[in-house]
């Protein structure tokens, strides 16, 4: 038997999250999901893979872009047509730097949050 199998309190255990995302008055300009989806298609090349792999419909992925595209202002990503190479999608210079920016910002931070809440109220709770 597992320890969580001995003790259901285990399976119990309070956890915080946490959820970054830059907004507007409009709304969601870029959050944590919308990163990992010009990610994703930086790195397949394609909408409608970065869709897949993030388990989503590509009228989703698609319309999330150019919401963050129209509300920014500038283009996020570069597109080629079909044709002989096939065609497919990367992220601008610009782009690729708001993500790393976002990235830049939001890493580590799970862990700092972590830690606050270890020190300060997990005891409290469980």
């Amino acid at each position: 038997m597992s320890a969580s199998e001995d003790d259901p309190e285990a399976s119990r255990s309070p956890r915080v999250r946490i959820k970054i995302w830059v907004e507007d008055d409009a709304g969601v300009l870029l959050s944590e999901w919308r990163a990992d989806l010009l990610e994703a298609v930086d790195s397949t090349g394609s909408i409608a893979r970065a869709a897949e792999q993030l388990g989503v419909p590509y009228r989703t992925a698609w319309q999330r872009i150019h919401e963050i595209e129209e509300a920014l202002g500038f283009p996020l990503l570069q597109s080629e047509s079909g044709g002989r190479e096939g065609g497919g999608s990367h992220l601008t210079p610009r782009g690729r730097n708001l993500v790393t920016r976002f990235r830049a910002i939001t890493d580590g931070l799970e862990q700092v949050v972590e830690q606050r809440f270890v020190e300060g109220l997990r005891d409290e709770l469980g």
